[in-house]
């Protein structure tokens, strides 16, 4: 009997999809993709071709609508993954485009947005430090790191080379992942069915990648941390020395920038990074109904991480105030133009 367990816990048949993953998360997954594909691709519209004089922000904000647009593409494959993956078999080339155009694409353009957010964050810090530049009362800390870095990321060439940096160095890490899972780890074990323990787990060399990226995300959140506090240290000191008074909206403008990234990354992807290397270390154990418990909510926090990437568009009228008054002065011509017709 416990030897019949074990043999049930090492194949497919102990991996049962829920409701919650075979309907909702197929559901949410089509609704994120539709949202998120018309949002970004205004935005990116907007940043591309109605903004003239681009500043290194704008460059940044470019290339994170780009991996938006790559995350919101992946979310359909996600979607048919959770629907009909427990009905595909395993070698079949459906899993094997469900899971390379799904998974692995949305993890690594969600890695990318998550750096792209902590230099957001640098950058707008860097546009305070513009404006007062480094005193007397800045600490040694500030003025070690961000005094050096604060005008290479405020320079727009600077960003133009950094982001096309990080996707040549992601596309080249993942590169020889991608080549080895296929060759090695996707045919490794007797799973029969495209939805399973091994694709859900990963093997050594993905759950390696997973944890480095896991590492990432947690060192871009102590960047935007160390960011906010450092701002908030700042201007606690400046305006014990002289008044700020004519600059203050300056100031709210970048703490709010600030802030909203911070928020960002505790509510999407903070639980997901604190999560999977628990969900790796308990998972090790040979209990069914755990494992599909724990995979239920890996699952989930996977969806709120993406999900970000769908709503940025509307974080974007608040953190850039250009293109806030483009999208403003786009919808009014279209509601002059409406009035006149009908005139």
């Amino acid at each position: 009997m416990q030897e019949n367990l074990i043999s049930m816990s090492n194949n497919s048949t102990c991996i049962q999809p829920s409701m919650i993953s075979s309907v909702g998360l197929p559901v949410l997954y089509i609704f994120l993709c539709v949202i998120g594909l018309f949002g970004n691709s205004l935005a990116q519209w907007v940043f591309l071709a109605k903004i003239g004089k681009k500043t290194s922000t704008h460059i940044y904000l470019t290339h994170l609508v780009t991996a938006n647009l790559l995350v919101c593409s992946a979310m359909p494959f996600m979607g048919i993954y959770f629907l009909k993956g427990f009905q595909w078999e395993y070698q079949s080339t459906q899993c094997r485009v469900v899971n390379f155009l799904g998974t692995l694409s949305m993890h690594v353009c969600m890695f990318v947005s998550l750096l792209i957010l902590s230099w957001i964050a640098i950058s707008r810090y860097a546009t305070l430090m513009k404006k007062d530049s480094i005193q007397e009362t800045t600490s040694c800390y500030e003025k070690v790191f961000y005094g050096q870095l604060l005008k290479k990321f405020r320079q727009p060439n600077f960003a133009k080379k950094l982001c096309v940096y990080i996707w040549g160095v992601v596309l080249g890490l993942i590169v020889p992942v991608i080549i080895y899972y296929s060759a090695v780890e996707a045919t490794e074990g007797e799973e029969t069915r495209c939805y399973n323990r091994n694709v859900e787990l990963g093997a050594m060399i993905s759950q390696i990648a997973g944890l480095i990226g896991t590492t990432f995300t947690g060192f871009s959140f102590l960047v935007v941390l160390t960011s906010y506090y450092s701002f908030v240290s700042h201007l606690r000191k400046i305006r014990t020395c002289t008044s700020i008074t004519e600059k203050d909206l300056t100031y709210s403008s970048v703490r709010k920038h600030l802030l909203v990234i911070q928020i960002l990354l505790i509510v999407c992807f903070l639980p997901f990074s604190i999560f999977k290397p628990i969900f790796y270390v308990v998972h090790q154990r040979d209990n069914c109904k755990q494992l599909n418990y724990l995979i239920e909510i890996k699952n989930i926090l996977t969806c709120l991480a993406s999900a970000r990437s769908s709503t940025d568009p509307i974080i974007f009228l608040f953190l850039d105030k250009t293109f806030k008054k483009t999208i403003y002065n786009l919808f009014k011509k279209s509601d002059s133009t409406r009035i006149q017709s009908c005139g």
